[in-house]
């Protein structure tokens, strides 16, 4: 056998080998998982396209609830189906988790303040009548819009009754008004923008080795918005210590922070309290605002569910008095609505991603290639057919009498994620939910202005961290008949 002969020879067993051990990798029967054809270097990047949860979604119905891509340099595993995201959260543990898109901004401090509890207090019993006064406010601006025949900007107005249940809890005050002050605007776009950039496809996602370039200027705009707000929350840090607040009497949560930092061996610096009220901040108000738009959306688009919300609301409640926490437990069908809503339109768009850490995991019979980022697609799982009837349709029937919760126990429904790294907001978001919506809807009637048919009603989202309405929505509140 002369030397080309060799050479060919063992060339075809090299490549066999290789084949055999990228497809197998020890794995008896298994094989990675299908995808759609790749262009060199750029992968599948350009399929993704500005809403990556709605073409991902559109792979899976062709490929199946495991879907392999390649973005770039990066291999990215996507699931959308409930069984499947049941798998990769049995798998892959805590310890695969590759970050927050917030960590886009910059690192977060460490520090050895638990956020978890601060959230505990924050939907506790403490803070039970603050949500309460929060609410009522919103309630006051809905009756002065509603004397006055006053369309209202309801995502504008959810947003700053979230924002100002935090901000008082944090900060014993108000960061915004419903009045339409530039203040509450002015934050509102911080936030927003905020999260449009974290939630946005940076090339140092799928190119590591340009991230140091800022080619899209990412990390400077990163950069303004985060100073612009951490400007806030510093004005907040000299003011307690100037006016010695922050000591004994422990109103709010930055007075405990600041004890915290004045204890001797405390770490806990300016720069770590205001990245931990910024975890804080975002934990609880963008989930609640986006929820409670998606539902008042939903049901103005279709107003015989919206009565039917309110008759139950109005039968429990008694006449003049106000909608309080322990009745939600009462109100089946605005439970029903509000499930269906968060299937529907899910605060975030994806889990957090995980990373694939050896060559042996595997989801169903695919192999999971090693260093894989797997992406769980909640707002594909929502709408999948095979565990919803009519998926795309607004339906708050098919919870009643269902036991499902949105709690991560049931996978075909987890809005806020599952296990240990569920949403640390949920609880808050659960209980400012449906008391605003509930009191919305036990007070007024609503409807369109400039004659809007409800079913025409535009239902576009705005991608980012987590999914808006690409629009504000507007309606006019109606009082209700005493």
């Amino acid at each position: 056998m002369d030397m080309l002969a060799i050479a060919l020879s063992l060339l075809l067993l090299s490549l066999v080998f290789f084949t055999a051990r990228r497809f197998c990798s020890g794995d008896e029967g298994a094989k990675i998982p299908p995808g759609p054809l790749r262009l060199p270097l750029l992968g599948n990047i350009l399929q993704i396209g500005g809403k990556p949860h709605r073409s991902l979604m559109d792979l899976s119905r062709t490929y199946g609830s495991v879907v392999s891509l390649k973005l770039g340099c990066l291999t990215t595993v996507v699931i959308s189906s409930a069984e499947a995201a049941k798998q990769v959260l049995k798998h892959m543990t805590m310890s695969c988790v590759i970050g927050s898109p917030l960590t886009r901004f910059e690192p977060l401090v460490t520090t050895s303040v638990p956020l978890s509890g601060y959230l505990r207090l924050l939907v506790g019993e403490a803070t039970k009548d603050l949500r309460m006064r929060k609410v009522q406010e919103l309630i006051c601006f809905v009756n002065k819009c509603s004397e006055r025949s006053e369309e209202m900007n309801i995502t504008r107005a959810s947003f700053i009754t979230s924002l100002n249940i935090i901000s008082n809890a944090l900060f014993s005050t108000n960061l915004a008004n419903l009045d339409g002050s530039e203040t509450a605007h002015d934050f509102q776009n911080v936030v927003l923008r905020m999260m449009e950039i974290a939630g946005k496809p940076k090339i140092a996602d799928f190119f590591p080795f340009l991230g140091f370039l800022d080619l899209q200027g990412t990390r400077k705009e990163a950069s303004l918005w985060m100073n612009k707000l951490f400007s806030v929350f510093q004005r907040f840090i000299d003011t307690k210590r100037s006016s010695n607040e922050s000591t004994k009497n422990n109103n709010d949560i930055l007075d405990s922070l600041l004890n915290i930092a004045q204890e001797e061996e405390s770490e806990l610096d300016d720069n770590g309290i205001k990245h931990f009220l910024l975890d804080l901040f975002l934990a609880g108000t963008d989930t609640s605002s986006s929820a409670v738009e998606w539902a008042m959306a939903e049901l103005l688009r279709n107003p015989k569910m919206m009565v039917k919300a309110r008759e139950e609301i109005r039968q429990v409640i008694r006449r003049n008095d106000t909608v309080q926490e322990s009745d939600i437990f009462k109100l089946p069908y605005l439970q029903a609505v509000v499930k269906e809503t968060l299937r529907l339109h899910p605060p975030v768009p994806f889990l957090i991603p995980r990373k694939s850490e050896s060559d042996h995991v595997r989801i169903f019979e695919f192999l999971i290639p090693k260093n894989a980022q797997v992406l769980v697609n909640i707002w594909a799982i929502g709408r999948d057919p095979s565990a919803w009837e009519n998926p795309t349709k607004f339906e708050p029937e098919r919870f009643l009498g269902r036991e499902i919760d949105v709690k991560g126990n049931d996978f075909e429904l987890i809005p806020f994620g599952a296990g240990r790294r569920i949403c640390p907001g949920m609880p808050l978001a659960f209980r400012v939910v449906h008391l605003v919506l509930a009191s919305l809807l036990y007070g007024f009637d609503w409807k369109f202005q400039n004659g809007v048919v409800p079913g025409n009603l535009d239902m576009n989202e705005a991608f980012g961290v987590t999914l808006h309405r690409a629009e504000p929505l507007y309606a006019v509140p109606i009082k209700k008949r005493v």
